[in-house]
């Protein structure tokens, strides 16, 4: 008898402007890991629960867009573990942004470095979050590694 194939999820890990300065740019605010040093963690974590992770960035609004889109196509065809979204200034500007995660319908978790809420009073809104299945903020790097294990946690309660 043979095996049954299990099928493969993806996960995104999506990151906004600006975020490809990591360890140099604030480092008060942001630290001193670098935008390498968190796909390294993204790629381990994502990889410990056997998910094809693709790590991007940029710093163009239209990129971040497709790359919804595109984990909309795993989406509808079942494979998709979620996407972990720090989508940096974008958060508090981008309509597009939350027109795709909404059109698309993918579980997303919005994410940030530093903990938006005790910084300038701009930060406070998000036009994401009302389409994220959950917003983390202030856990530094290490909050993409434990915005994975939730997904992953997702995937345990749905299957």
């Amino acid at each position: 008898m043979a095996d049954t194939p299990t099928k493969t999820l993806h996960l995104y890990v999506l990151n906004g402007p600006n975020l490809n300065l990591l360890g140099t740019r604030e480092p008060q605010v942001y630290g001193h890991q670098t935008l390498a040093d968190v796909e390294a963690l993204c790629q381990r974590t994502g990889r410990g629960y056997g998910f094809e992770v693709h790590c991007h960035q940029s710093n163009h609004e239209g990129d971040l867009v497709s790359w919804i889109h595109e984990a909309g196509l795993h989406h509808r065809s079942g494979h998709l573990a979620g996407i972990v979204l720090n989508a940096g200034a974008y958060t508090h500007t981008s309509v597009a942004l939350l027109d795709a995660i909404k059109g698309t319908g993918v579980p997303l978790i919005e994410l940030h470095i530093s903990n938006v809420h005790a910084r300038e009073s701009f930060r406070h809104h998000s036009y994401i979050a009302s389409a994220a299945k959950a917003v983390m903020c202030g856990f530094g790097v290490m909050g993409y590694g434990l915005a994975i294990d939730a997904i992953a946690r997702w995937q345990e309660t749905t299957t």
